[in-house]
């Protein structure tokens, strides 16, 4: 046996004696197949550019970039890309909302009007009248940030509702993305409570933050999530540096081609969008939800208390259940529901899956996305999550979310 041969079974043996060699097995195996796995998606052009990250409660055990930031240009995705998270945001906001419960400042269940003036006059879009002018009534109970949390409160996203599409146009109300304070000032398509209706409720959540701090919620968020987490890439406002980084959205053709398309959220809004407006990196999301894996704790620091952990971990909305989601602007979105026949119920701003997926997520774990095909997941019982961004339109993109699907399931099957 040659020296090189000896020298490796010795460390071999080394491994095994101190019960690593699992994990550098797993890890390996984890390398060479999600590498593979992505680099030959963005070879044969299933999606232009992607970055993934996977994560024990110990840090980052796979990361990796691979295609363009923008088609027809040499910059390659990386580890640094910065993309629009777009809806990864909400668990970002519901956080900042979490702190101010567990400081008492402010609570689940009470009138959120109380901190939110505002939402005290929302009304329920009841129907239309025969000149076709919306009919509006008082709700039959007040909205309460758990109903925000929630997506129960009865606000929706003309994404997904022909409604509020024809009550938008009918009043000349933008969409959220354009960030003005109008967009927030569309009606209830329920009563509070009802049901689940994925919307706009983390806008309004955002509201309540900057209400009770005293600050604006970019603010907030910097100095009690951002910075204790050492989260330097992610920002409702794209610095210098950041732009020098950031990948641009591609439009997914009927042909299967990608267009770079000139998207970006404004700089200088009349609000910071809680529900979808932060920009960041696969690397900085990665550390946000390491948090949810260390009960509360990140980079040293205790962010949340491990009950306000345990509280947002678990569905927080009674017998309903996440529905399919149905396309109102199919050029944004697909119809799009995770795991379609298997029962999700809803955290404190997290989906939360039933049943054991496909993918090996146990029954339990959290999990959302962001319009332009950004993902994580959070699986506390086995220990393990990930983030997948993309930058694809429209959302649940025919390409983007199956290999999403099939790097969480490498994930998975790496950890034996």
């Amino acid at each position: 046996m040659n020296t090189d041969r000896r020298t490796f079974l010795k460390a071999g043996a080394a491994l095994l004696a101190s019960g690593a060699a699992g994990s550098a097995y797993s890890e390996g195996y984890l390398r060479s197949n999600a590498d593979a796995l992505l680099q030959r998606a963005a070879d044969t052009g299933d999606v232009p550019g992607v970055v993934a990250v996977a994560i024990d409660r110990g840090g980052v055990i796979y990361e990796g970039g691979f295609g363009q930031r923008i088609l027809g240009q040499p910059t390659r995705m990386s580890a640094d890309t910065v993309v629009w998270i777009a809806s990864m945001t909400k668990a970002v906001t519901g956080t900042c909302a979490m702190q101010l419960v567990e400081q008492g400042k402010v609570d689940l269940d009470s009138p959120a009007a109380r901190w939110v003036p505002p939402l005290g006059r929302v009304q329920v879009l009841d129907g239309w009248d025969g000149d076709g002018q919306p009919i509006l009534r008082a709700p039959k109970r007040p909205i309460t940030l758990r109903h925000l949390l929630t997506h129960t409160a009865g606000f929706a996203y003309d994404l997904w509702s022909e409604e509020l599409v024809r009550y938008q146009k009918l009043k000349d109300i933008p969409g959220i993305g354009s960030c003005k304070n109008i967009a927030l000032t569309t009606p209830l398509l329920f009563d509070p409570g009802e049901r689940w209706e994925y919307g706009i409720g983390i806008d309004w959540a955002g509201k309540m933050v900057e209400a009770v701090s005293g600050k604006k919620l970019g603010q907030y968020m910097q100095e009690n999530i951002l910075d204790p987490l050492g989260m330097s890439n992610t920002a409702f406002k794209i610095t210098p540096d950041m732009r020098s980084r950031l990948a641009k959205i591609h439009a997914h053709g009927a042909d299967g081609s990608y267009t770079p398309i000139d998207f970006e959220l404004p700089q200088e809004p009349e609000f910071e969008m809680g529900g979808g407006g932060l920009y960041s990196t696969a690397g900085d999301y990665a550390k946000f939800i390491g948090v949810f894996l260390n009960r509360g704790s990140g980079n040293g620091n205790q962010v949340l208390k491990p009950q306000t952990v345990e509280l947002m971990s678990h569905n927080a909305m009674g017998s309903l259940k996440v529905t399919m989601l149905k396309t109102a602007m199919p050029n944004l979105t697909n119809d799009a529901e995770f795991f379609p026949g298997m029962p999700k119920n809803w955290g404190l701003t997290f989906m939360i899956n039933e049943e054991t997926a496909p993918t090996g997520r146990t029954p339990g774990s959290l999990a959302w996305a962001g319009l332009a095909n950004t993902y994580f997941w959070v699986d506390q019982s086995k220990g393990i999550g990930g983030v997948y961004l993309t930058q694809v339109l429209p959302f649940a993109d025919s390409k983007a979310l199956p290999l999403f699907f099939a790097f969480e399931k490498t994930v998975y099957q790496s950890a034996g």
